[in-house]
């Protein structure tokens, strides 16, 4: 279990290091700037490069929704459900202070603008709602969710699951960041959060709420249409 927990936070820090580090240092640099698409990607890239690295060890979730998602899908024990979130959380955590050392070392960096955090209203990027982001995060988890399930199911082609959750990570975020700045994803938005303060920490429980409900959704949806999973066949003749 340590050696699942280690992992969970080291990939939970790599992935708010690199998704929230490309959006704090490198989504609008004076005339480099790599923009939504450019943030997008990066996220993308931090589950992929970290599912091919630590999921034979803990499974990769680097966030409590999929955790939670896994679970309603059948495909998680409860028991593990506690130790996972906090290593997640504590991994978002570490990976945002990482990134503010980092960060404040520009001359003039504001770390209460918003740092990465995720928000609504008057703080979400495009200006939506309450409503749309409540609804944009529960759609887009459950989204994820379905492509998690499906893609590491037994009966899907093996080895290309990081890929398909990755690119769909991407996607996802390519929707979304005008909305909410995309969180899909607690630990990721709780990291930020607690440095930006202020209004990133009033508005934190929506980005608990509805990634949570939409990933138990998923897990309980994908359950039904996915079917279980399949059983080894035995093969006779291999005993001497």
């Amino acid at each position: 279990m340590m050696r699942k927990l280690m992992a969970e936070f080291i990939g939970t820090g790599w992935l708010v290091l690199g998704g929230c580090g490309s959006a704090v240092l490198a989504g609008a640099f004076p005339e480099f700037g790599i923009g939504f698409a450019g943030i997008a990607l990066a996220f993308g890239l931090t589950v992929l490069t970290m599912a091919y690295a630590i999921g034979h060890v803990s499974g990769c979730h680097l966030n409590p929704a999929v955790s939670v998602g896994l679970w309603a899908g059948g495909r998680f024990k409860a028991a593990e459900l506690l130790p996972y979130i906090v290593a997640q959380v504590l991994g978002a955590i570490a990976g945002a202070a990482v990134l503010y050392a980092i960060a404040t070392g520009k001359a003039g960096f504001d770390v209460h603008a918003r740092f990465g955090s995720n928000g609504f209203g008057e703080h979400s990027p495009g200006g939506y709602s309450l409503a749309s982001a409540f609804v944009c995060e529960v759609v887009m988890t459950f989204g994820f969710l379905f492509v998690i399930m499906g893609s590491t199911h037994g009966s899907a082609p093996r080895g290309f699951a990081p890929i398909a959750i990755g690119l769909c990570l991407t996607l996802i975020h390519l929707v979304s960041i005008p909305v909410t700045g995309t969180s899909v994803n607690p630990a990721r938005s709780t990291g930020p959060a607690l440095f930006a303060g202020g209004w990133a920490i009033e508005q934190l429980w929506l980005f608990w709420l509805a990634p949570l409900i939409g990933a138990a959704l998923a897990g309980v949806v994908y359950r039904m249409v996915g079917g279980e999973e399949p059983v080894p066949v035995e093969v006779a003749g291999n005993a001497s």
